[in-house]
């Protein structure tokens, strides 16, 4: 089974033999495929503080085989691109950052923003900032500065109950402010009121390619868009991957092709790949 405990979408197949089976398309026309990785809970670990992330060198290491043999290679975060780049470690491939709201092509020293983001760039830093308060902080709610995103964080807060009704206070009031809010896994996002999603960063990314085979790998409820877009992009055939975890979404695990375990799971997707 690998050392994974990888498990497919039905359960009906040996589990090697059918993550060796689904990836085979890609795997037989590497110069054709794009293939595609959230970083966080997928490549790196959940950790209780974002700033302590890393890809393991395991990992790592399939990834720059991954990139020497596949046409496109990119991860697709929440991240900034620049920070993405920085925990992956890898500057070969490309990184769409703040959930499709920048990109930073391979080896490019300059992430292109979106133009419309970036016109909203200063309002949700200003409410962001004066949203910060020192009763939020003294929850143990924890505020990153995301250039064109803010985002509120209360994982490993004391009182997650209390951490939750003033990050609830909080959403209630960019919404009232004319901003968009969006939750991903004990964070909510603060965002320009402007269409953001991993699916349109990947259409940024492609620009006018359109791969035969594509594979998509993440863990939250915001991969079900580069799910979506993945497929609409490819001209023959998506494997959209979700890695299950007690904190993954249902929607996210409905919309898989196939289900593994943990990031040691992406691992064994790597290997597949390499295979």
């Amino acid at each position: 089974m690998g050392r994974s405990g990888a498990v497919s979408h039905t359960g009906a197949v040996p589990v090697q033999l059918a993550l060796s089976e689904i990836l085979e398309p890609l795997r037989s026309d590497p110069a054709h495929a794009v293939v595609l990785f959230d970083i966080d809970g997928t490549l790196a670990p959940i950790v209780r503080h974002a700033s302590d992330a890393h890809v393991p060198e395991e990992t790592r290491r399939a990834l720059i085989e991954v990139a020497k043999r596949y046409a496109t290679v990119g991860c697709v975060s929440g991240r900034p691109a620049v920070v993405a780049r920085q925990i992956v470690g890898l500057g070969s491939i490309a990184y769409v950052g703040n959930h499709g709201a920048e990109l930073l092509a391979p080896g490019a020293a300059d992430v292109v923003l979106d133009r419309r983001v970036a016109a909203h760039q200063k309002q949700v830093r200003s409410f962001a900032s004066a949203a910060d308060t020192l009763a939020v902080q003294r929850l143990r709610v924890r505020l990153e500065d995301k250039g064109p995103i803010a985002a509120f964080h209360w994982r490993g807060a004391p009182d997650e109950d209390a951490a939750l009704a003033a990050v609830a206070q909080i959403e209630q009031d960019a919404q009232a402010a004319g901003l968009a809010t969006h939750r991903g896994r004990k964070v909510l996002e603060i965002r320009p009121p402007v269409p953001i999603d991993k699916g349109r960063g990947i259409a940024l990314l492609l620009g006018r390619r359109r791969p035969t085979t594509g594979l998509y790998v993440g863990d939250d409820l915001t991969d079900v868009d580069a799910f979506r877009r993945l497929r609409e992009l490819v001209s023959d055939r998506a494997v959209c991957v979700a890695v299950g975890s007690e904190e993954a979404p249902a929607e996210l695990l409905r919309e898989a092709d196939f289900v593994v375990e943990g990031t040691a799971g992406v691992r064994d997707v790597l290997d597949e790949l390499l295979r």
